[in-house]
């Protein structure tokens, strides 16, 4: 009976055969192997979130302050020529400059693309439409010009005005053509004490980046 229950008690004290701990370890490594995996497409996936969120972040900004420029922007009479204008890769805002304790002035601003990136130029206050028209004929590193980029890896910038009655255009002649259908209207005495009415009543903005299947577009109102 001594023999049999010390057998027995061997029996229970026996340890892990060698062809068991194998079996644990590659159980081991296969389960570390796929949380390795779980855990890379997480990690992968979250630094894509974070840097779709920072795209988005970065277009709302441009266009935001493209809304906040067109929304301001001059009467062509107070530019004393279009205060809106367009060009291949460039877009020309005379804006208004509204601060507290001071009287209203003008700024020109222009959006441009630049080695990839949309910059935003903007000349110093201006007072007259003197001032004005030298800082229109003005290079954007011109003295006093500040120069803040907006976005980078932009692959493209196109910009068109739309004109009451006729639509959409990038061709400048067209404005220039409505300034002075405009001017002569109000030579009509039913209409010589009205406002000169914009040219241009809307903009539309196209930006293409390598990483868009298309160009984000999207459109403001001038002086709404």
């Amino acid at each position: 009976m001594k023999r049999i229950a010390r057998s027995d008690r061997l029996k229970r004290q026996r340890g892990f055969t060698l062809l068991e701990m194998l079996i644990a370890i590659a159980i081991l490594a296969v389960i570390a192997v796929l949380s390795w995996r779980g855990l890379d497409a997480v990690m992968r996936g979250r630094a894509t979130i974070t840097a779709s969120m920072e795209d988005e972040r970065v277009v709302a900004q441009l266009f935001d302050q493209m809304r906040i420029d067109a929304r301001q922007a001059a009467t062509d009479d107070e530019a004393g020529q279009p205060a809106v204008s367009v060009d291949s890769g460039r877009l020309q805002i005379v804006r208004g400059l509204f601060e507290a304790g001071r009287a209203p002035r003008l700024q020109v601003v222009r959006y441009r693309l630049s080695d990839g990136r949309i910059v935003r130029f903007a000349s110093p206050p201006l007072s007259n439409v003197g001032e004005v028209r030298r800082s229109l004929s003005a290079s954007d590193t011109a003295p006093g010009w500040s120069a803040i980029p907006l976005m980078s890896g932009v692959g493209s910038l196109a910009a068109r005005v739309y004109i009451p009655q006729k639509g959409w255009t990038t061709k400048m002649s067209d404005v220039f053509a409505q300034i002075n259908e405009n001017d002569n209207n109000l030579k009509v005495p039913q209409l010589g004490s009205a406002p000169l009415p914009r040219a241009v009543s809307g903009v539309q903005v196209a930006v293409g980046a390598r990483n868009l299947a298309a160009p984000i577009t999207r459109v403001f109102l001038v002086g709404e």
